[in-house]
């Protein structure tokens, strides 16, 4: 699977983004898929992630309630819309594809064996 990530950009506080992440390859329903974010002199962390199924969604602490990730398996995409956005939002954002059950959502870095580029984020105060 190839991903390719895009819709970064540069935003107010509390503004808006939404990003998108394009697969290719391999069938992109047989995988649950995440977004991860690094901030500078950070570790990647966990944003969010969706199930295969679509069903079954996971968010980090903190962005629960102002993100929402998606999929759109006819399009073979995966979205994250990021409302209410923070300073410390800031970091690049990156895509990745975990072969994982139906309904099973990853959490963990670990478990993803696809990633794509990244795409920057910059919410300014």
């Amino acid at each position: 699977v190839q991903l390719q990530a895009s819709g970064g950009g540069l935003v107010q506080a509390g503004g808006s983004l939404r990003l998108s992440c394009a697969a290719s390859g391999r069938t992109f329903t047989n995988y649950g898929m995440g977004w991860f974010r690094q901030a500078p002199g950070k570790e990647r962390e966990f944003v969010a992630a969706i199930s295969w199924s679509g069903g079954s969604t996971y968010y980090a602490d903190s962005v629960k309630g102002r993100f929402t990730i998606s999929r759109d398996d006819a399009k073979n995409t995966v979205y994250l819309q990021m409302n209410s956005l923070k300073p410390e939002d800031t970091a690049v954002y990156y895509c990745a594809a975990a072969k994982a059950p139906y309904t099973m959502v990853v959490r963990t870095t670990a478990m993803y064996d696809y990633w794509g580029q990244g795409t920057q984020v910059t919410v300014s105060s």
